[in-house]
């Protein structure tokens, strides 16, 4: 647990805090300090969630890619917010952003998917994220057939697959503290800067 988490060390823009925790959860060697549950929830309001790999990030959000016909790219064009939440066990640290979602401009898609191991550009083709499938011969039978189809040439991104932007509107940062009396602190998006204030714990 690291310790002395106050409003005297807290930067005006969270961006630059959180690349200091996401450095510093990069530095204890942790199998994919990267990974953000992202919840979600259709017009219908029923929430999901589930485990995505965070892709990258700036003024204008965070990144992850995906099928957009799985549920969660249905559940974001019916209802484009979404949260992310970071947990760091080994840290004692939580981040918690809330944003509006917009898709990824297509030339940031294409170079990501083209970044790739040449085996999940395929998988991308053969999997319909979500479906029912009878068996696992079937899944093999389609990568096997897209392997064939593709070979000897690049394999191109498939129109369902692309990046999200998460906007954040707000970032909650929390540090765990003995007793359960955590520091937590959360920036909300004001105009151009943000506000920030303490959470009781």
């Amino acid at each position: 647990m690291a310790a002395g988490f106050t409003e005297e060390l807290l930067p005006a823009d969270p961006l630059e805090l959180f690349a200091a925790w996401l450095h510093e959860a990069e530095e204890t060697g942790m199998t994919d300090p990267n990974a953000v549950t992202v919840a979600t929830a259709g017009a219908d309001g029923r929430p999901s969630a589930r485990t995505v790999l965070l892709r990258g990030f700036g003024p204008d959000g965070f990144y992850f890619y995906t099928n957009r016909t799985s549920l969660k790219g249905r559940q974001l064009a019916e209802n484009p917010r979404a949260e992310m939440l970071f947990f760091w066990r080994e840290m004692g640290r939580q981040i918690l952003i809330h944003g509006e979602v917009h898709e990824a401009p297509e030339e940031d898609s294409d170079a990501y998917f083209a970044s790739r191991p040449r085996e999940s550009q395929v998988g991308a083709w053969a999997s319909e994220q979500g479906s029912v499938i009878p068996d696992r011969t079937t899944l093999e039978e389609r990568i096997a057939r897209y392997t064939e189809e593709f070979e000897g040439a690049p394999v191109p991104r498939p129109p369902h697959w692309g990046g999200y932007i998460v906007a954040p509107y707000a970032i909650e940062f929390w540090q765990a503290g003995d007793f359960r009396l955590h520091d937590r602190f959360v920036y909300a998006r004001k105009g151009d800067g943000w506000t920030v204030e303490r959470l009781s714990p």
